[in-house]
């Protein structure tokens, strides 16, 4: 991790450029809580538009309700994620990507593209892999 300091040191704090192959590195979490599997899920879904809690669950196909509330969470906190709550009876919680989030959003959608694309060259690998 590198720190760039300002030449005026009472202007500006100082940046902080990050270096994920460095194990001390704070940017790794952040890459590891995009990069989980229901972190690029997530992001993909509310590429589409904002959801409810509840819609938010059946777009993302697979996910239990403790692993979404952890991952809305967690990528609230780090800056991807808005979460508004409605004060109405019942409940309402809309979720809805920052611009950081849309950011993110649109670099994973592509990597989510691809592996749908690469998905049959890498069953033929996979079989050519395991007949050996």
């Amino acid at each position: 991790m590198k720190v760039s300091t300002p030449l005026d040191s009472g202007s500006a704090p100082a940046t902080v450029i990050g270096d994920v192959t460095d194990r001390m590195c704070p940017s790794r979490g952040i890459l590891e809580h995009v990069t989980s599997r229901w972190g690029v899920l997530v992001l993909i879904a509310l590429r589409e538009r904002g959801y409810r809690f509840s819609e938010l669950r059946r777009a993302v196909a697979g996910v239990s309700e403790k692993m979404l509330a952890q991952t809305l969470q967690t990528l609230e906190r780090d800056g991807f994620v808005h979460r508004e709550a409605h004060p109405v009876i019942p409940p309402r919680v809309d979720y809805s990507l920052t611009p950081l989030g849309e950011q993110a959003a649109g670099l994973v959608g592509r990597l989510g593209r691809w592996v749908e694309r690469a998905l049959p060259a890498v069953e033929a690998a996979r079989r050519a892999y395991d007949s050996r």
